[in-house]
């Protein structure tokens, strides 16, 4: 029992959560924007609110770029910290601009995600990443004799 009550968790402890909830809403946010990539391409009008005076095409290939791109990106762990801050903003405008005149249950997806990007973007992207990758290869490990 004591051990579901530790507070002390491992670097690797850590990793692993890092990885799973990277992977768990990279894919579960591709699944809002991969829609939006074909409706951007679909080549017929557009229907996509536009926000904070973008036109509606604009507003729509940002949320690609940050939900697809973005999302793609969390997944291999490829400039975590800096990834999370676009998304972040993105949730922000679909719960306080898209939903604000709508019921808590619309707006309820937007901040719980919202509030998984706020991890990432504190921790970065952990030992499994390309972050990893490049930072152990920009600064290899030295053995001193």
């Amino acid at each position: 029992m004591k051990t579901f009550t530790n507070t002390n968790f491992t670097t690797s402890q850590v990793d692993l959560v890092l990885i799973i909830l990277r992977i768990g809403v990279g894919v579960l946010m591709l699944t809002h924007g991969l829609p939006k990539l074909q409706m951007l391409f679909a080549g017929g009008e557009i229907q996509f609110p536009g926000v904070l005076g973008l036109s509606p095409a604009v507003s729509l290939a940002l949320a690609v770029l940050t939900e697809v791109v973005g999302s793609i990106l969390i997944i291999i762990g490829l400039g975590t910290r800096w990834v999370a801050i676009p998304l972040i903003a993105t949730m922000l405008v679909a719960v306080f601009v898209f939903h604000i005149n709508d019921p808590f249950a619309n707006k309820e997806l937007g901040l719980l995600y919202l509030v998984l990007y706020f991890p990432l973007l504190i921790l970065g992207s952990g030992k499994y990443s390309v972050d990893q990758v490049i930072n152990s290869v920009q600064s290899p490990v030295t053995v001193e004799e």
